[in-house]
């Protein structure tokens, strides 16, 4: 609260000298606004801005200082004397972003904050999601239940058509086998259409110069759900604690030892976090076979704040002179060489995620024609 307190005092002076300076200057002389649709197109920052001493981006001081005010009226009631620790989080972003942002307005006291303050958010924030593993799962589910249901839709539709295509192949090898003959004479004459849907199917088919498969010329279904930070904690506590349930008895974690050890030790998902499940057909097993459709999950926890933590490389210099953070790679949640199949982890998540009954059906707002006329 006193290092909050310390922040706020040195906002609280900037914005009041830039109150004065802009009262005292002509509009010729004020320099123009932050615009945020110029901004858009940029890759760089506003070198102007920084280099007249004014915060980064589209905030000003006064609206600086009436961010950390009510920080620190939040933080501390001083006529109950209480503390309120579900403000902690906000602390530490607002500690961040000055930080990265605006490390030239050399506010004093800010650097021990962020230290401070993300000890304490290491205990708060994971644990807004539950104390034990069986409340995280419990709020996971409620949180989460409507992208868990989606997730599991996506996945089952995408390996009822791998199915649809593979007893299509089978059945038309047995045909072509049967008669040789005819099935020549067929492609003749349909070459002509075949061609014309070979080039209308090519811009939806994974283009192999990005391609990280063996066979790029396969169709690749790619799904991407943007959500919050609160849904990305709670699909993760699905995934690691639903073998806890009284209807999984016996079951194991769907994440192995070792990606449970790194979540343990994960307490934030940043900017940029993600996870990513991957279905894979194995072609040489038969079609019923359970092992015929495996699971592979990774994830990331997003920007990694070492560039804030450590002020002495040259690397993080860089980092933080250019207002970015880098990214970390992904993780693995199984272990090399595990088999996940898609049965099992459907039959263990299902419980915790909403039945496709309960999704309503797809419908177009009245009125509406289209982004484009």
């Amino acid at each position: 609260v006193e290092l909050t307190k310390k922040v706020t005092e040195q906002v609280k002076v900037l914005a009041k000298d830039e109150d004065e300076e802009l009262a005292e200057k002509s509009s010729y002389d004020v320099i123009l606004p932050y615009d945020q649709a110029k901004a858009l197109g940029k890759t760089n920052i506003d070198v102007d801005r920084i280099a007249a001493g004014l915060p980064c981006g589209s905030e000003g001081f006064l609206l600086m200082f009436a961010r950390w005010r009510k920080l620190e009226r939040d933080l501390y009631n001083e006529r109950k004397g209480r503390f309120d620790i579900t403000q902690i989080p906000d602390v530490y972003d607002s500690s961040k972003y000055d930080l990265l942002h605006n490390a030239h307005l050399n506010l004093q006291g800010l650097d021990e904050l962020f230290e401070v303050v993300q000890l304490l958010a290491d205990g708060v924030i994971p644990n807004e999601y539950g104390i034990n593993p069986m409340q995280k799962l419990k709020i996971g589910s409620k949180i989460a239940r409507r992208l868990l249901g989606k997730i599991l839709i996506d996945l089952r539709n995408t390996r009822e058509e791998a199915m649809n295509v593979a007893e299509l192949k089978t059945t038309n090898q047995e045909s072509n086998s049967v008669d040789g003959a005819r099935r020549a004479s067929f492609t003749s004459e349909r070459s002509v259409d075949q061609d014309d849907d070979d080039d209308k199917e090519t811009k939806y088919r994974l283009d192999p110069k990005y391609a990280n498969v063996k066979t790029p010329e396969r169709h690749v279904r790619t799904r991407l759900y943007f959500t919050s930070e609160s849904h990305i904690h709670s699909v993760m506590n699905v995934l690691r604690y639903c073998y806890l349930d009284e209807s999984h008895s016996g079951e194991t974690s769907l994440v192995s030892d070792n990606g449970l050890d790194r979540l343990h030790r994960t307490k934030e998902l940043d900017y940029m976090s993600y996870i990513v499940l991957r279905m894979f057909e194995n072609t040489e097993v038969p079609l019923e076979d359970p092992k015929r459709f495996r699971i592979d999950t990774t994830f990331s926890r997003g920007a990694d704040l070492s560039p804030l933590e450590r002020k002495d490389s040259e690397e993080a210099a860089s980092f933080r002179q250019d207002h970015t953070l880098p990214i970390m790679g992904p993780e693995r949640l199984q272990e090399i060489g595990s088999y996940l199949s898609f049965e099992t982890m459907e039959k263990m998540i299902r419980p915790f995620a909403m039945p496709a009954e309960d999704f309503p059906p797809p419908s177009i707002p009245h009125g509406f024609t289209g982004y484009f006329s």
